[in-house]
């Protein structure tokens, strides 16, 4: 059942003259426009006698003539819904500039930051990768001179320039007399035309203890007290094998190598980002992505994520990190991830799953013989807040995909089901009542477009509904070809 925003507009017309009658008395016009206030939700765009635009579709509300149009046309179409909770205030704090965009929020002892850097020009590689640079520790230490720059994943439009643009990074941050943060580079090109956009993640100590520790260009070490976030990036396979589920298990145990010299064992993964190219395209008899995923099941078969974590919530027994599978250019694979250390009495870990979704490890075997094991979200829960990763997202309910072909409508529906997965309704039903987040408690987010031709839509939808967020967009393929959008982020979760 879709749900509105109050003081959404209507375009009301009614061929039947009784009908037309009613609205009438709302507006004085033959086709009105009626502003809605609250009460009521609908289940489908259409019935008998009304046809409904609603340009900015959110939560549905309630006026008189629809109360009589629902009592003798479409009482089956109209039902009461109960009323929208008071709206918590976000505990997000945004800054932006023309090419750079942060947020920061407070979690325990420390406050994590989030920037996406965009050129200001397109000249050449160079200039941009150095304008992307600067524009993104602006972000990060313009909300703490002591900040400390952890990770960032750079998306390039040529894959011919990653190894130059790694020695350019290492110089760069050489230059300041820091070494460079983990750096993921995806050959996903930016939606604006750009060669180069970054998305980066820091962490100012905030008066307390933090120690960033890094250990090698693909893994870092966050100390926040008792707890200790760990970032593993830009891990490639390096077998000979050129199949996608070798390339997968050799790519799997590479970063369980990497984490293993932090001392961390797989397990304690919390969400994972997958970069395949050509991922919808044909792996022998089936399909590239299918493959990945029969690897990764395999893989993660002897691994019981979140031991020696205090696991909450109805899915403690069977969880997986949460996680992005998503094509990039090229034929090859890549992985990131971040692991969690803490005592089992510091955090508790929940593994969200959506109300209005089909569990990705329970699916069919249609949709792959060997189903996707990752969780929606992961919560990472300190006290009354949670650190959400909100796993790839898109436009599925149940386990169908939806709005075939319409781009915007696909771009709402994803929308809607990050919005279902990190609300306090959400979470209650996860055994953590208390606490629950909106889409205005985004952080960031990363937005996949399928096809270049429909980022201007993408964006204004999402530029309208996620005012303020840092977002990227980048061009890549979505792991079902009908899907044309796909979405993640982090979201604080509080009271």
């Amino acid at each position: 059942m879709a749900q509105w925003k109050l003081g959404s507009v209507l375009d009301l017309c009614c061929p039947d003259r009784r009908l037309e009658r009613i609205v009438k008395r709302r507006k004085r016009r033959k086709c009105p426009k009626a502003r809605l206030t609250d009460g009521f939700a609908l289940r489908s765009f259409q019935f008998a006698g009304l046809r409904l635009t609603l340009p900015e579709a959110h939560e549905f509300s309630d006026c008189p003539s629809f109360a009589e149009i629902s009592a003798s046309r479409s009482a089956d179409l109209l039902t009461p819904c109960p009323q929208t909770p008071p709206v918590k205030k976000t505990m997000i704090t945004r800054n932006a500039r023309q090419h750079a965009r942060g947020s920061s929020l407070q979690l325990g002892t420390a406050r994590h930051l989030y920037a996406c850097g965009v050129p200001e020009s397109h000249r050449s590689f160079e200039m941009q990768l150095q304008e992307a640079l600067e524009a993104v520790c602006d972000a990060i230490v313009r909300e703490d001179s002591e900040a400390k720059l952890v990770k960032q994943t750079v998306f390039l439009r040529d894959p011919e320039q990653v190894d130059a643009c790694r020695a350019m990074v290492d110089a760069f941050f050489e230059a300041k007399g820091n070494p460079a943060p983990v750096t993921t580079y995806v050959t996903q090109p930016p939606c604006g035309g750009e060669a180069v956009v970054i998305q980066a993640y820091g962490l100012s100590p905030s008066g307390a203890t933090v120690e960033v520790q890094r250990k090698s260009e693909h893994l870092a070490i966050v100390r926040q007290g008792e707890l200790s976030w760990i970032h593993c990036g830009h891990v490639a396979p390096e077998v000979s094998e050129e199949n996608v589920y070798d390339r997968s298990q050799d790519a799997f145990a590479r970063m369980k190598n990497y984490l293993s010299e932090a001392g961390v064992p797989l397990e304690r993964v919390v969400r994972t980002w997958l970069y395949l190219g050509d991922i919808v395209g044909p792996e022998g008899q089936t399909q590239r992505y299918k493959e990945l995923n029969r690897a990764r099941s395999d893989y993660y078969r002897e691994v019981h994520f979140g031991t020696g974590l205090h696991l909450h919530g109805p899915h403690r027994k069977r969880i997986y990190p949460a996680s992005t599978g998503i094509g990039s250019q090229g034929r090859d694979l890549l992985i990131s991830c971040v692991a969690l250390e803490a005592k089992p009495d510091r955090v508790r870990l929940i593994s969200l799953e959506n109300p209005q979704q089909t569990s990705a490890f329970d699916y069919a075997p249609v949709y792959s013989k060997r189903s996707p094991k990752f969780a929606r979200a992961m919560a990472v829960v300190l006290e009354n807040e949670a650190l959400v990763y909100v796993s790839g997202t898109a436009s599925i309910t149940e386990s169908e995909s939806r709005h075939d072909g319409d781009v915007r409508a696909q771009t709402h529906q994803t929308l809607d089901n990050i919005g279902a997965l990190i609300s306090q309704e959400n979470f209650a039903q996860h055994a953590q009542p208390e606490i629950g987040a909106t889409l205005d408690d985004l952080a960031e987010v990363c937005v996949y477009v399928k096809r270049i031709e429909d980022h201007e839509a993408v964006r204004e939808i999402c530029e309208a509904r996620l005012p303020g967020v840092p977002a990227v967009y980048v061009e890549a393929d979505v792991c079902r070809p009908e899907l044309l959008v796909e979405i993640e982020g982090i979201a604080l979760a509080h009271k």
